[in-house]
């Protein structure tokens, strides 16, 4: 089974799809693809349809639902011509909960965490092209936000919010690699766009003002700072890490004519 959540969701038993289309079955599917070939709790299920407010029959209605998506995937397995495996060896009830397993397949998030874990050793390393190179293959996966199509409950969502936090972690290593090559002023359309994004996220304003500071745009690079100032003021009610504030002191006291320097050092 093959299982892709980073954008839409897309389920495939050899090729053939075992997406339903009726939301909450999608959802259930959506919950086990997130924790493919692990055990999902009943209840966890139960939480991710209906959150604090369960009818009554939620349980039951589990189960239908789990009886749904098994038809789906027991078609997948006759079209391809599988025999070694039933719908109920996929889509098992295990320990109160049901597991999707995948036997092997593909799933996105866990291609991405492995290709990104090469490019943090390739920045370990100092070896900033080969990481550059590594975390844009990693991100190239994602298509969208996790499970763009499915309504998330909120088991879901804390794994959805987990994988998109690590999307941020993996973009912002891949920033910094570029900056150390000297990619400043490459980079520059792509910052504007993620400080507009995320406008309290300190890491992505340092590496937006760094790269405005190495353009020779310092003053520019003084009022990304400073509004980003503003907003952890005004939203946190904090001021920036020491690390951010620093880096403002260094554009600040900086010759003139260090803005055009060459690769982060």
């Amino acid at each position: 089974m093959d299982i892709e959540i980073l954008g839409v969701l897309s389920v495939r038993e050899g090729l053939v799809p075992v997406v339903p289309t009726a939301p909450k079955p999608r959802q259930v599917l959506a919950l086990l693809a997130l924790r493919a070939d692990r055990v999902v709790a009943s209840g966890e299920l139960i939480e991710n349809l209906w959150g604090d407010s369960p009818p009554g029959s939620a349980r039951t209605t589990v189960q239908t639902y789990v009886m749904g998506l098994r038809d789906l995937i027991g078609s997948a397995l006759t079209r391809a011509g599988e025999t070694s495996v039933t719908a109920k060896d996929v889509l098992a009830t295990v320990d109160g909960g049901y597991r999707l397993d995948t036997r092997g397949g593909t799933v996105d998030f866990r291609e991405f965490e492995r290709r990104a874990g090469l490019g943090y050793r390739a920045m370990d390393a100092e070896d900033y092209r080969d990481a550059a190179d590594r975390l844009r293959h990693a991100l190239s996966l994602w298509t969208g936000p996790v499970l763009a199509d499915v309504p998330l409950g909120r088991p879901a969502a804390r794994d959805a919010g987990k994988l998109e936090e690590a999307r941020l972690t993996a973009l912002g290593q891949r920033i910094e690699a570029d900056l150390r090559l000297g990619r400043h002023r490459d980079l520059l359309p792509e910052l504007t766009a993620l400080v507009s994004r995320f406008p309290a996220r300190e890491e992505t304003h340092g590496q937006f003002a760094l790269a405005l500071h190495r353009s020779g745009r310092r003053g520019e690079a003084l009022r990304v700072c400073e509004r980003l100032r503003g907003t952890l003021a005004r939203e946190q009610g904090r001021e920036p890490s020491a690390g951010f504030s620093g880096l403002q002191r260094l554009i600040v006291t900086a010759p003139e004519t260090a803005a055009v320097r060459g690769p982060a050092g």
